[in-house]
């Protein structure tokens, strides 16, 4: 057997059934008296609101509403809690909480873990065990089944298909999920992501980097770009322009092998849309992109065509 099948095979388990992969998180612990409430100020997330082993998204905000990280936060005990965010943030996050602590009884540190992902419709959450040292976090995966296990050394557990990280990517983009580095950096504001309804509450108080966020909801909850799915006819590179009417509406952030196709060839099964070999990317679309919207796509040497979706 080839490694497309294998892939292929992957994706049907993380889709389907259930697989786990490795993945790239940093994850922050913040514990002390005063840390609920220092965090309650900083992310925009209901800290305080969350009981004991439950996990929600949440954003950190510069001052002026951008981002400054989009995290999982996980209370691990009542006076602590674990924040976990893409691969290469942690240190950012350690940097900018300790900037606002001041006198705020509250230890903030990172941690060495390593992160494994279980996704699936078949994935058996009674069964899962929680790591020795660690935890066991919802996934941050909107509209899909899943957990992480997060700990110094979490285990596969017994009978779960240890899958590429090629087919984890895949289905990744084919959900929809941004990563900090790609679709979100410094320059990203909530709107842009829609994750605002999952990510941010509006009756818990003031936050910092709130105001932006509380603005363009009551405007209209959405930002001058919008996360997109672009279903590409062909292999596309990361970097290349979606072109409409001869302007540049967007730069591909994200992209992968169409999961659709694999699980076809695999299962003879289908997720969604389109045959043959396609791609799937992710891309922070101009507003005025109303989907389902066709683009062409262009960048040296090459082009494609694709159709803009909704996530």
């Amino acid at each position: 057997m080839g490694v497309s099948e294998l892939i292929e095979d992957d994706v049907i388990a993380l889709t389907e059934g259930v697989g786990a992969a490795w993945i790239a998180r940093d994850a922050v612990r913040v514990a002390g008296p005063e840390a609920i409430a220092y965090l309650q100020g900083q992310l925009s997330q209901d800290v305080a609101g969350l009981p004991v082993g439950a996990a929600a998204l949440s954003f950190l905000l510069q001052p002026q509403g951008r981002l400054d990280a989009l995290v999982r936060v996980t209370r691990s005990a009542p006076d602590a809690v674990v924040l976990d965010t893409d691969a290469g943030w942690g240190d950012a996050v350690v940097v900018r909480l300790t900037r606002f602590k001041l006198r705020t009884r509250a230890d903030i540190g990172r941690l060495e873990w390593r992160a494994l992902a279980l996704r699936g419709p078949g994935l058996d959450r009674g069964g899962v065990q929680t790591p020795p040292d660690g935890l066991v976090a919802e996934s941050p995966w909107p509209r899909f089944a899943g957990v992480d296990l997060l700990g110094p050394d979490p285990a596969v557990p017994t009978g779960v298909r240890l899958c590429d990280p090629a087919a984890y990517e895949a289905v990744r983009v084919r959900a929809g999920v941004p990563v900090m580095g790609a679709e979100l950096d410094e320059r990203t504001i909530p709107a842009e992501t829609g994750l605002v309804p999952l990510a941010a509450s509006f009756t818990k108080g003031c936050y910092t980097g709130q105001e932006l966020v509380a603005r363009m909801d009551a405007r209209s909850g959405t930002g001058p770009r919008q996360l997109r799915r672009v279903v590409c006819d062909g292999p596309v590179p990361v970097g290349a322009e979606l072109v409409v009417g001869d302007k540049v509406a967007a730069t591909v952030t994200s992209v992968s092998p169409d999961p659709a196709d694999m699980a076809t060839s695999g299962s003879g099964s289908r997720l969604g849309g389109g045959a043959g070999r396609h791609s799937v990317a992710l891309a922070l679309v101009r507003r005025n992109v109303v989907p389902p919207a066709q683009v062409e796509i262009r960048w040296e040497g090459g082009r494609a065509t694709g159709r803009v979706e909704e996530l």
